[in-house]
């Protein structure tokens, strides 16, 4: 019956305690007991009392072998159930190779001496043991004291293995808590890094968009400055016709004023000063031109202000229109008037003009082929001008292109592409002014040949000096405007200043903060090697102690082979002494008598 209970009991998971006492267990009940305790592996408490296993010894060898091999019981009775050395022997074998067993009750066997050392043998292997009964089995005293300080060690090892392991599990919590507010920080920090990106591209963004409209700004004022470009070649054309109108005049009067050629060099080498201090001042004002085209680049850097500043300048651009319009209202009003005045010298000179009549056909014929191919090559400069102008728009506008490409770009990026915009900018308007320089050159020439027609009428010499003058109030106007300009480039340099300090400002910030952040990191990196630090020294102490501990076994195993030697050679001597008694009362009379009777 107990064996098929124990056969059901091998596939339990349940049951926890099993109480077998007084059932007169055999051979087959031990065997089973062993089969048991191989394949089951919930039961923590086994009573066998009163069950004479120790008498089957194959039996309870087999249980024994169970024993060794189970790893989950913890407490066994085995009192009253005459086991001897030998049976003892053999749990000590199953106890060196149990690691669960922790209370063992071996009360009332017949243990002796033997059985005693084996079973004190090994607890020199078992360190789970913490309670061994050995009462009423004959074994010594001195036997009973190891066992009982064996014990007292166990116990004291797993209250240091318990310290350890609370230990290490409240170092480990601690761990995780400062790994949990590490990784806290870390997400501040990455958040707070994060947002600061966030708050750079949006004043990259910002930046990208003022430079955008700074170079609509600067676009809408290089259109008119083109503007104002062509309406000055109109005005130089228009004086080149006025001029030429008034060589053929002036042609048709040379018989009648040659007496006047003295004081028209004279007045030619005054024109001739004029013209230079003309062709400086012009330079000047091209040199002005092309400081203001440098200046101008530096606008890009400016937003809010830009907009007003441009209305205003249209505003003035618009006035100069208008001052343009009169001027030429008031050149065409004085060729009328210089037509009339030689109208009437025409019939004063007209007797003396039919002679030389035939000759002024040919000379106007001649005249007209001139101003005819003088014409062509105007409109040709004309064309080759638009030409001109339209290949920098489209310049102009792949470099919009380009710059609305590299706005993404870091701001490294944007202040190189800057510079290289600057150069080619620098390099189109030099191109511009030599363009310019050839276009003067040629209109010093138109006036090289209106000072030599000029040379011969006193009234065209006059309108020549008030055009003059007229055209110093236009470079004193154009002066006021480029100190205007110069003004309104310094208040934008000092925005872009102020610009400049507010990021690098930001720049100190966010330096700070990977300051701090290093130094946390480094706070972090400290606490991790004081850990390191404490576990190793930890680890030192536990190997100090098992050192010790392995001394003190050491010292009890030299101290227990000491006594058991005594021990053998007192059981010796007292052997010789019992055998010494027994031949002595065997030899005496009494002996004898006792033996006869």
């Amino acid at each position: 019956g107990v064996k098929l209970l124990l056969h059901g009991l091998c596939s339990n998971t349940t049951v926890k305690s099993l109480d077998l006492k007084g059932n007169n267990l055999r051979t087959m009940g031990a065997e089973a007991l062993g089969k048991l305790l191989r394949q089951n592996k919930s039961i923590r408490s086994l009573i066998l009392e009163w069950n004479s296993l120790g008498v089957w010894e194959e039996g309870f060898s087999f249980f024994c072998q169970g024993l060794g091999a189970n790893k989950f019981l913890q407490r066994l009775d085995l009192r009253n159930n005459q086991i001897n050395h030998q049976g003892a022997g053999e749990l000590a074998v199953a106890l060196k190779q149990n690691v669960s067993l922790q209370e063992l009750d071996l009360r009332w066997n017949n243990i002796g001496l033997l059985g005693g050392r084996a079973l004190l043998n090994c607890l020199h292997n078992n360190k789970t043991l913490k309670r061994l009964e050995l009462a009423g089995n004959n074994v010594p005293s001195d036997i009973l004291k190891a066992v009982e300080q064996a014990m007292d060690h166990n116990q004291d090892r797993q209250a240091i293995l318990r310290e350890t392991q609370n230990r290490a599990h409240i170092l480990n919590k601690e761990v995780l808590s400062l790994k949990d507010e590490k990784t806290k920080q870390f997400l501040d920090l990455m958040d707070t890094i994060d947002k600061q990106r966030e708050e750079i591209s949006r004043s990259g963004r910002m930046s990208a968009a003022r430079v955008s409209q700074l170079q609509e700004a600067l676009d809408e004022q290089h259109s008119i400055m083109n503007s104002l470009k062509a309406k000055l070649q109109m005005t130089e054309a228009a004086l080149a016709l006025s001029e030429q109108k008034v060589h053929d005049l002036g042609e048709l009067l040379n018989a009648a004023k040659q007496e006047q050629t003295s004081m028209a060099e004279c007045h030619f080498t005054e024109l001739q000063q004029q013209k230079q201090e003309g062709v400086d001042r012009e330079g000047k004002l091209l040199r002005d031109l092309s400081a203001a085209s440098e200046k101008n680049l530096l606008l890009r850097n400016q937003v809010d202000e830009l907009e007003k500043k441009c209305k205003v300048q249209q505003d003035q651009l618009f006035q100069l229109k208008q001052d343009l319009t009169n001027t030429t209202a008031e050149l065409k009003l004085r060729a009328v008037q210089a037509e009339e005045r030689l109208e009437t010298e025409k019939r004063r000179f007209k007797q003396s003009l039919e002679d030389m009549e035939s000759l002024r056909v040919k000379e106007v014929d001649r005249m007209t082929q001139h101003i005819g191919a003088s014409e062509r090559s105007m409109q040709d400069r004309i064309q080759r001008l638009e030409a001109i102008r339209i290949a920098l728009e489209e310049e102009l506008s792949r470099v919009k292109a380009a710059a609305l490409t590299a706005r993404g770009q870091a701001e490294e990026e944007l202040i190189k592409v800057r510079n290289q915009a600057r150069l080619e900018e620098q390099q189109r308007l030099e191109h511009l002014e030599e363009k310019l320089r050839l276009m003067t050159e040629s209109r010093d020439e138109a006036h090289n040949c209106c000072l030599k027609q000029k040379q011969t009428v006193a009234e065209a010499q006059a309108k020549a000096n008030q055009l003059t003058l007229h055209a110093d109030g236009l470079r004193r106007r154009l002066e006021e405007l480029q100190q205007d300009l110069n003004s309104k480039e310094e208040e934008k340099v000092t925005e872009v200043n102020k610009v400049k300090v507010e990021l690098k400002e930001q720049i100190g910030h966010l330096q700070a903060e990977r300051t701090a952040q290093e130094g946390l990191r480094e706070k972090i990196a400290a606490l991790e090697r004081q850990l390191k630090a404490l576990s190793s020294n930890h680890r030192e102490a536990l190997l100090d102690k098992e050192g010790e501990i392995s001394m003190l076994l050491e010292k009890l195993r030299m101290r227990e082979a000491d006594i058991s030697r005594m021990r053998e050679e007192e059981a010796q001597r007292a052997s010789f002494l019992q055998n010494a008694i027994m031949a002595y009362v065997q030899g005496s009379p009494l002996g004898t008598h006792s033996s006869r009777k």
